[in-house]
C-alpha cells in the first residue's frame, strides 16, 4: 500500500506551480542566469581575427576542437569570453576531491562538517584561478602562433588572459548562485544549456550532409534511432533503483509504547548521475585544449599524444572508459553515497537491515552491496558513453548526438524535473499544514462560543 507522501506525489499536479511563489521567482532566478550564460558566449574576446578563427574552427570541428566547442556552449568556436567554460572547475574539483581522499590534512578538514565543506570549497576556487590562468596563458600564446589575432603582442596576451580567467570564475559563480538559489546543480546546467542550444545547429547540419549525399538515409534513421534508443535506456538506468529493508524496533515514550515499522533505503544503479561522463571528459581534453589552436608549431610529443588519443583512438576510448568506472566508484563512496555516515545514521536512529547487526556490519554490507551495484552502474555508463562515440567515430555524425551529451542531457533535465517536483511536494505539506491550523483555530473557537458556563460551585 503506498504511503501518504507516494500518494500526494502521484496526485501532484503542475497547476500548482503557479500558486507555488518561491518555486517560480527559484525558475526564474534560474533562467535568467542561464540567459546571462549564452549571452556571454558571443562576447568575443579583444584582438581576434574572427574570419581566420571560423575558417580554422570549421577544419576542426569534426575532431578535438567539436567536443571542446560542446562543453563551452560553442564559446570556445566563437572565442567568447566564456570559451574555457566551466572545464577549469570541474578538473580543480577533481584534484581537490582526489587529495581529500588521500592527503591527511585535507581528510581531516572533511571530518570538520560544514567548516570544513566550506574551506574545501575555497581551495577549489583558488585551484580554478591557476588551472584558468595556465589554460588561458597557453590559449593566447596559440592564437597568436596561429596567427588567428589581429594585434599579437603582450598587450593581446594580457588582455585575454584576464578575459578568459574572469570569464570562467564568473561562470564558477553563476554555477554557485544557481545550486544555492536556484532549481538544479548549477554546473552542470551551465553545460546542459550549452549542449542544448547548439543541438538545432549540429541537426541541421546533419541532415544538410543527407541532403547532399554525403551521408546516406539509412544512417540518418540509423542515427536517430540509436538516439532514442539511448535516451531510453538511460531513462530506465537512472530510475532503477536496489531497495534495502530497514527495520526499526519497538520504542516506549513515556507510557506509550510504539510499534516498530519498515521503510527501504533506496540506492540507484548510478548514485553519481553524470558527473563520472564530465570528470573523463575534463581530464582527457585537459592535456589536449591548447593543442588544437598549435597549428604547424605542435611538438612531437604532443602531436603522439593526438595521434593516439584523439577522439575514436583505441587508446582514447580505453582510458575514457577506465576513468568513467574509476570517478563511478570514487564520486559514490567520496561524494554521492558515503555508507559509513549512512550506517551511523541508522544507528542513531535504531535503525537495523535484519540478520546485519549495527554498525560496522551494517557499514560492510553496505559496501558489499554498492560495490555489486556500481559494476553495473559503471559498465552502463561506459557502454552508453563509449558505442555512441564509435560509431560517431565512424560515421562522422556530429558530437552532439553522441552519448556523453546523450548523458548528460538526459540526466540534468530528470534531476531538475525532480527538484521542482520536490519543492512542489513541500509547497503542497505547507498547505495542508496552514489549512490544519486554520481549522483547529476555527474549531477552537467555536467550541468557546458554544459551550456554557455551569454554575459556580459553593
Amino acid at each position: 500500500m503506498a504511503s501518504a507522501a507516494e500518494q500526494m506525489a502521484a496526485n501532484l499536479s503542475w497547476g500548482a506551480l503557479g500558486k507555488a511563489t518561491e518555486l517560480r521567482q527559484r525558475i526564474f532566478f534560474t533562467i535568467g542566469l542561464l540567459m546571462i550564460y549564452r549571452l556571454g558566449t558571443y562576447i568575443p574576446v579583444p584582438g581576434i581575427d574572427a574570419g581566420a578563427l571560423k575558417e580554422f574552427m570549421e577544419q576542426a570541428a569534426s575532431g578535438i576542437g567539436g567536443i571542446l566547442s560542446m562543453f563551452t556552449g560553442g564559446a570556445l568556436g566563437r572565442m567568447g569570453v566564456f570559451a574555457l567554460g566551466i572545464m577549469p572547475y570541474i578538473s580543480a574539483s577533481i584534484i581537490v576531491q582526489l587529495l581529500g581522499s588521500m592527503w591527511e590534512p585535507l581528510k581531516q578538514l572533511k571530518k570538520e562538517g560544514e567548516a570544513g565543506r566550506k574551506k574545501m570549497n575555497q581551495y577549489t576556487r583558488y585551484g580554478t584561478v591557476l588551472l584558468a590562468t595556465g589554460q588561458a596563458f597557453a590559449l593566447a600564446n596559440s592564437l597568436q602562433a596561429g596567427d588567428l589575432v589581429t594585434t599579437p603582442g603582450l598587450f593581446f596576451i594580457a588582455s585575454a588572459v584576464i578575459t578568459l580567467v574572469g570569464g570562467t570564475m564568473f561562470l564558477m559563480w553563476l554555477g554557485e548562485q544557481i545550486t544555492a538559489r536556484g532549481i538544479g546543480n548549477g554546473i552542470s546546467l551551465i553545460i546542459f544549456v550549452g549542449i542544448v542550444a547548439e543541438i538545432p545547429a549540429a541537426a541541421a547540419q546533419f541532415l544538410s550532409q543527407g541532403r547532399s549525399g554525403a551521408v546516406s538515409p539509412a544512417v540518418i534513421i540509423g542515427v536517430i534511432v540509436m538516439v532514442a534508443a539511448v535516451i531510453g535506456f538511460v531513462v530506465f538506468m537512472e530510475r532503477a533503483l536496489r531497495k534495502i529493508h530497514i527495520q526499526y524496533p519497538r520504542r516506549q515514550v513515556g507510557m506509550k509504547v510504539y510499534d516498530g515499522g519498515s521503510s527501504h533505503l533506496p540506492i540507484k544503479v548510478n548514485p553519481s548521475g553524470v558527473i563520472p561522463a564530465i570528470f573523463a571528459s575534463a581530464l582527457l581534453l585537459l592535456p589536449t585544449t591548447i593543442s588544437t589552436f598549435n597549428t604547424g608549431t605542435t611538438g612531437p610529443v604532443m602531436a603522439t599524444i593526438m595521434a593516439y588519443f584523439g577522439p575514436g583512438q583505441p587508446l582514447y576510448l580505453l582510458f575514457y572508459a577506465l576513468m568513467i568506472v574509476f570517478f563511478t566508484f570514487f564520486y559514490t563512496r567520496e561524494v554521492a553515497f558515503k555508507t559509513d555516515e549512512v550506517s551511523d545514521n541508522l544507528k542513531n536512529q535504531n535503525g537495523f537491515v535484519p540478520g546485519i547487526r549495527p554498525g560496522k556490519k551494517t557499514q560492510e554490507y553496505l559496501d558489499y552491496v554498492v560495490t555489486r551495484i556500481l559494476v553495473l552502474g559503471s559498465a552502463y555508463l561506459a557502454a552508453v558513453c563509449l558505442l555512441p562515440e564509435i560509431l560517431r567515430a565512424q560515421l562522422a555524425i556530429p558530437f552532439y548526438f553522441g552519448g556523453t551529451s546523450v548523458l548528460i542531457v538526459v540526466s540534468v533535465t530528470m534531476d531538475t524535473i525532480n527538484q521542482v517536483q520536490s519543492h512542489l511536494l513541500a509547497y503542497q505539506y505547507e498547505g495542508l499544514i496552514e489549512k490544519s491550523q486554520l481549522r483547529g483555530k476555527r474549531g477552537g473557537a467555536k467550541g468557546k462560543a458554544g459551550k456554557k458556563k455551569g454554575p459556580a460551585r459553593r
